[in-house]
């Protein structure tokens, strides 16, 4: 499998059109695509594109989210976002708010961040960046766009960074995805020594975005698209739901 992280692409700006900023990319790398083939996409770019930066000096925080930041020790003001992005608050603790985020999965902060993030006016340390409103929808236009113009079957990956329950660290993971298996099944497939596999279903796209995201790196690479080829699972169409584990079988909640 080949993963070209895509280094030469401007600063993203609102309204900015992913696909085409790939395409102008591909060019001037001399890349063809082929069927197959995967574009795995920071998060950060995506919701710049559409417009998803907020300014904490237009945001009042409720009395929620007031109580909340004091226990916390955050901004209220960031609290209040994170309220409106999350269906629920899960666990807190000074310098930690995890949260079930309104597109389903757990993460810190609802995915909103200061990192990389410049607004157009005032103090820069205001501004802050949501998750894209519907991520798997972004992946699918940006697939469309550029499966129209190459004529070849694509994949299209956007991921975000998240920490772990039970380990340290952050890595890369699918918040939205088009034409890409979430979840590849193997159950029933048989191993080295003939046993057919009976639990094994392997989060291929969680494993693919952890790869592309050692490419991105997550300070001032500027590497926010990774083009991959050799992807080891036939592509087919899914959604971030796959990933998602129904509350009936989470054991840690």
């Amino acid at each position: 499998m080949i993963l070209t992280p895509l280094t030469g692409l401007p600063l993203v700006q609102p309204g900015d059109n992913i696909g085409r900023l790939i395409q102008n990319e591909l060019r001037r790398l001399q890349i063809t695509l082929e069927s197959g083939d995967i574009f795995v996409i920071a998060q950060k770019i995506i919701s710049k594109s559409e417009g998803r930066l907020v300014n904490l000096t237009q945001v009042t925080p409720s009395q929620e989210a007031l109580e909340l930041a004091d226990r916390v020790q955050k901004d209220a003001r960031f609290v209040e976002l994170v309220l409106r992005e999350s269906q629920s608050v899960l666990r807190t603790r000074p310098g930690t708010l995890i949260v079930e985020h309104k597109l389903g999965f757990v993460c810190a902060n609802a995915g909103i961040d200061h990192s990389n993030v410049q607004g157009q006016w005032g103090n820069q340390d205001d501004w802050v960046l949501l998750l894209p409103e519907n991520p798997d929808l972004s992946a699918n236009l940006i697939r469309q766009e550029l499966e129209k113009a190459d004529n070849v079957r694509l994949g299209v990956i956007i991921i975000d960074s998240h920490g772990r329950a039970w380990r340290n660290g952050i890595v890369g993971a699918t918040i939205g995805l088009s034409g890409v298996p979430a979840v590849v099944d193997l159950r029933g497939v048989p191993d080295l020594f003939g046993y057919q596999l009976r639990i094994t279903q392997v989060a291929a796209a969680d494993e693919l975005a952890a790869g592309a995201s050692l490419l991105m790196g997550q300070a001032a690479e500027g590497a926010p698209v990774v083009h991959v080829q050799g992807f080891p699972y036939p592509l087919r169409e899914a959604s971030l739901r796959e990933l998602i584990r129904p509350k009936n079988e989470d054991l840690f909640r």
